[in-house]
């Protein structure tokens, strides 16, 4: 019986450490996180990133620094539109399309509402931030 004990004593010490995803070199805000960016690091930081897949391409919101984990709510999809960039705003309705130059008021990545202002009527719309960079109005007022 003592040995028994023993050996799950022993089993339970030697339970394989988690690994968590550290910066390897420090990221200011907004950099692009590539693979050599990144370490693994044993042990289990609540909230830091595992696995490697969920980090590749994203975009730092602030710095993090060198040895520190990397938190998922510290990373965003990478913007496509910048403040003050100007992009084509794009309206759908049915088979009628309008295209018109914007300037953006605030940044944004793929799938953001963001502010845009119209530059032939100077006023401001909401529109949704495309894959390609244009911003679709459609449907909003």
């Amino acid at each position: 019986m003592r040995a028994l004990i023993f050996v799950l004593c022993l089993c339970a010490g030697s339970q394989a450490q988690a690994e968590t995803l550290v910066a390897s070199r420090t990221l200011p805000a907004r950099t692009i996180i590539t693979e050599t960016d990144i370490t693994i690091a044993a042990g289990d930081t609540a909230g830091a990133a595992t696995a490697i897949t969920d980090v590749l391409g994203k975009e730092t919101r602030a710095t993090i620094y060198s040895g520190r984990p990397l938190f998922l709510s510290a990373l965003s999809e990478p913007a496509l539109i910048e403040r003050n960039q100007f992009a084509t705003l794009v309206y759908e309705l049915g088979a009628l399309t309008i295209s018109a130059e914007g300037r953006a008021m605030e940044r944004g990545a793929a799938g953001a509402l963001v502010r845009v202002m119209n530059l032939s009527s100077r006023t401001i719309v909401q529109g949704t931030v495309q894959p390609d960079a244009t911003i679709s109005v459609s449907g909003s007022r």
